[in-house]
This record gives structure tokens, sequence and C-alpha cells, in this order.
């Protein structure tokens, strides 16, 4: 059967690399860290890492991996079931207690990833008579999630208020029953944070709910690392909060919803990612409780991260590179072409700095870009080397 069809998709391969959107898969062979030996798909060797969500350096934090094996000893390697089978250990119900209290919601229910909690949202919340208004630049996750559901669909211009506003005028004037306004709170590809307090304000306005994604600041963002809610001091008035495991909390995997307690309580009975995929692994369950303890007095990693941000912005700047305002530890550097953006990744993996050009379609077209994501792990020599890497690669690439 495939061989009717197998010359159709090499050709859309060979229109990929063509295009200079061919997106290659480097092997690394030591753990997650500022530095990693990069073993294929790459110059060998140890190079620094630039380019992972680690932002806290949790991911081989000694703490972190005595825990999980702790955890292998004490609640075994899987579950090999649901939830509301059998599936649900002690650890599970510790881990979601643990996070509500942290990032200050009624309840919390796990998921094997953030896509998937993203994904169970809005098909158990809203119906055909509901609406969901979403930031034009929101995760593939929550694009994907809204998919699924019946409820008309509104966009509004990235952080664009008054955009916002019209478009929840629209939903009542289209007699919506239940709007959710839902936005990632830092946008991946731009480092841009979402204007929680304005977007609030409008929800009470319009008789509207607020879900943020928050996967890219929690753990970090916020006096006390609980996330954008925390930073624009509305953690009391966002209703749904969705985030990942797998970045600045150990970088393992798993999602969560943390919301009201009614919203959790219907989760666990109507939403599909939680009732037919398996349990998140009691390990990294155990492992993110250590990551939470952790996270109580985290503030130097949380100093460390921001001065090393600020750092790489300054100096990328001085040097004249494009790169997106901001303060947060995403930090693209606009190139714009394409193939331009995955040459200048690959002369600076020769010049031992691990960074991916970003093109379409995880990008638009024509906003190819390098993102560089700093950590708490990488030390001031560090920092400077990326710059100075940069420099010289763009210097070869000009040519």
């Amino acid at each position: 059967m495939f061989d009717s069809v197998r010359d159709d998709v090499r050709a859309t391969l060979d229109e990929i690399r063509a295009a200079g959107l061919h997106k290659p898969e480097r092997v690394i062979g030591t753990p997650q860290s500022a530095t990693v030996e990069v073993t294929a798909g790459g110059r060998p060797g140890e190079v620094l890492n630039f380019c992972a969500n680690n932002y806290l350096g949790l991911a081989d934090h000694p703490d972190v991996v005595a825990a999980a094996h702790a955890a292998l000893d004490r609640w075994g390697y899987g579950m090999a079931s649901v939830r509301f089978i059998c599936g649900t250990q002690e650890v599970h119900k510790e881990l979601e207690a643990r996070l509500s209290a942290f990032l200050g919601q009624e309840d919390t229910i796990l998921y094997s990833s953030c896509f998937d909690a993203n994904g169970g949202v809005f098909e158990t919340l809203l119906g055909a008579e509901d609406a969901v208004i979403s930031d034009a630049l929101n995760h593939a996750s929550i694009i994907d999630g809204i998919r699924l559901s019946k409820a008309r669909r509104f966009r509004y211009a990235n952080r664009d208020m008054a955009d916002l506003e019209q478009r929840l005028k629209e939903a009542v004037e289209g007699g919506a029953r239940r709007k959710l306004i839902v936005t990632d709170g830092v946008f991946s590809m731009d480092g841009y944070v979402a204007p929680l307090a304005e977007i609030c304000d409008l929800a009470e306005r319009y008789d509207a709910m607020v879900m943020v994604d928050d996967s890219h600041a929690v753990g970090f963002v916020g006096a006390g690392g609980r996330g954008t809610p925390e930073l624009h001091g509305v953690m009391n008035r966002v209703d749904i909060i969705t985030g990942t495991l797998g970045k600045a909390l150990g970088g393992a995997s798993g999602g969560y919803v943390a919301a009201r307690a009614e919203i959790v309580a219907l989760l666990r009975q109507r939403s599909r990612p939680y009732l037919f995929s398996n349990t998140l692994a009691p390990v990294i369950a155990a492992a993110s409780l250590k990551v939470l303890d952790l996270l109580e007095s985290a503030g130097d990693l949380r100093d460390k991260l921001n001065a090393n941000t600020a750092l790489f912005r300054r100096r990328m700047t001085e040097e004249g590179f494009d790169i997106l305002p901001g303060d947060h530890a995403i930090a693209p550097v606009m190139i714009g072409d394409a193939s331009e953006a995955g040459r200048m990744a690959e002369l600076l993996l020769e010049r031992g700095v691990y960074v991916i050009g970003f093109s379409y379609p995880v990008v638009p077209q024509g906003q190819a870009r390098i993102r560089v994501q700093l950590s708490a792990a990488h030390s001031t020599e560090d920092v400077n080397r990326a710059v100075d890497a940069f420099v010289a690669a763009r210097a070869e690439l000009q040519g």
C-alpha cells in the first residue's frame, strides 16, 4: 500500500530540504546540562548548550537524580494503567496537592505532557454554544486543543488588548454561553510575556474565564517562581493554568492543569487524554516533588538566570544583532532567511556552541531565527563565549 505514496512523501521531503526547512536531530551522549557531548548529527565533542529548556539547571541536579533513584525502589518503574483504573499512587496525589499550593490554585490534575493537558481542556469545558478567544501566537498544543472542541473560535493579535476586546464583544453579541480567553504566559518563539493584568480586566468586564499556558515561566518567572500570574499580581484572577514538568521543573516530561476545583473535577471525568493515557511515571512525580522542594530556596538560581539573560541580551545588542526585546531567558536572534539561520547554527556548533535555527512552520515564513535559551547553569564565561562565537560565525557567513 505504501508504494503508491512513497514518491510523494520523498518529493515532500526533498522540498523541505531545498527550502532550508529540514530539521536534523543531533544526538547527545551526556545528561542535559550547560555543556553536552554531541555524538551524532554535528561535530562530535563537548559543546556549550544554549538551546535547552533547562532554565534553572535542574535536569541533572544531584538531589533530583537521587530522588528519582529512590522513587524507582519505592514506587516501581511505571503504572501500566490509567488513573481511574489502577494508575493512581500516593505520589501522584501528593504532587497534585503540592502544585496546587505552589501555583495558588484549588486543585491540579496531572497529564502525560502539557500538550495533552491543553488537548484535554477545551473539548471538556466548551460546547457549540460557547466561545474561545485565543492569542494568535499561542502554542501549537493550544491550537490543536481548540480544534478538538465545538466552540466558536476567535483569534486576537498577539498581546493586542484592543483586538481582544473586539473579539470578546463579538462573542457576547453572538450569544456565547461561556467565554474562555486563552494565552501563553510567555510566547515560546519570541520570549514576550502576556499582559495578564489587562487580560484579567477584560475578562471580568465581559464575564469570561482566563486560561494561561505557563510552561516557559513556572519555576523562574515571578518573585517566587510561580510564573506570569505571580509576576502580574493576578494569581487569584486566573481560572486555569496549564504547564509542564519538562522545562524548568526538572526537564523530564509530564504536564498539569491547575484550576478551580470544579474544573479539575470535571476534567477527571471527561478529559480524554487523562482518561485514555497511562499515568505519569511515578519516578517523574517523585523527582518533581524534590524540584518543588528546591524551588523554595532557588532565589539564587533565578538571580543567576536573570544575570545571564541580561548579559547575553546586552552584549548581543552591542554587537549589532537583531534580538527581540525583553528580559526573558528566551532570547531570539532574528536571521530572516531559513537557510541562513540553519547555516549560522552549523557554524556556531563548529565553534562549540549548540543552538538551533528555527524556521517555518515553527515560526512564520521569513522570520527564521536562532532561539537562544539561557540557563542558571551557564557561567559568565559561557555566556561571553557564546556571544563571541556568534560574532565569529556572522563574519564567516558574510565572508
